[in-house]
């Protein structure tokens, strides 16, 4: 499975609920394959999907808040997973996509191929922890816990490693995605 197939799988599966997309590869990919006004799309801030994530969950949990991001952006702002594991929104799913390198910046390895990061995930008590790797194990995954309580954690094991070219850019400007982000998650 790769970045397209994972994302498309996840944006298939989701209705209104609220997606915060990492930066760089994450932020393109998710928006060039289902532009949503839930989704909110980071220009740069490398590493904060998740607090701006547990952020969100917590000011409204009434919604479904998703943090979409890779291994690279995770291991930025470790920090973030005991935060949301002592706090525990339950209306929070948090899912890694691990390629085991920081594919927006040149491919330059993580240390996910040594560190397992839904261990870590298990250890900051996340109610909910599973890795996948196969499309159909995401597919049955992201159905479960978009109906579970959480906070829920998915790694998905990519296989990209190559550098992705022909991804378009995100054509909204930041005052764009905040606006019409507001607006979906005020609904």
């Amino acid at each position: 499975m790769n970045y397209r197939e994972a994302i498309t799988t996840i944006s298939e599966l989701l209705d209104d609920q609220v997606v915060i997309c990492a930066n760089g590869l994450i932020s393109r990919e998710t928006f060039t394959i289902k532009d949503r006004t839930e989704n909110f799309y980071m220009i740069g801030s490398m590493g904060m999907a998740s607090s701006i994530g547990l952020g969100v969950a917590l000011n409204k949990p009434s919604k479904k808040i998703i943090i979409l991001e890779g291994d690279g952006n995770l291991l930025m702002n470790l920090g973030s997973l005991p935060m949301a594991g002592s706090l525990q929104p339950e209306n929070l799913l948090h899912i890694v996509l691990d390629n085991e390198v920081y594919a927006s910046t040149g491919n330059q390895p993580t240390i996910s191929n040594t560190i397992e990061l839904e261990e870590i995930a298990k250890s900051a008590r996340y109610a909910y922890v599973k890795k996948v790797s196969t499309n159909e194990d995401l597919k049955r995954e992201m159905t479960h816990t978009l109906e579970k309580e959480g906070p829920s954690f998915i790694l998905v094991k990519i296989s990209d490693t190559t550098e992705q070219v022909g991804i378009g850019r995100v054509t909204h400007s930041p005052e764009q995605i905040k606006e019409r982000f507001m607006s979906a998650i005020n609904k």
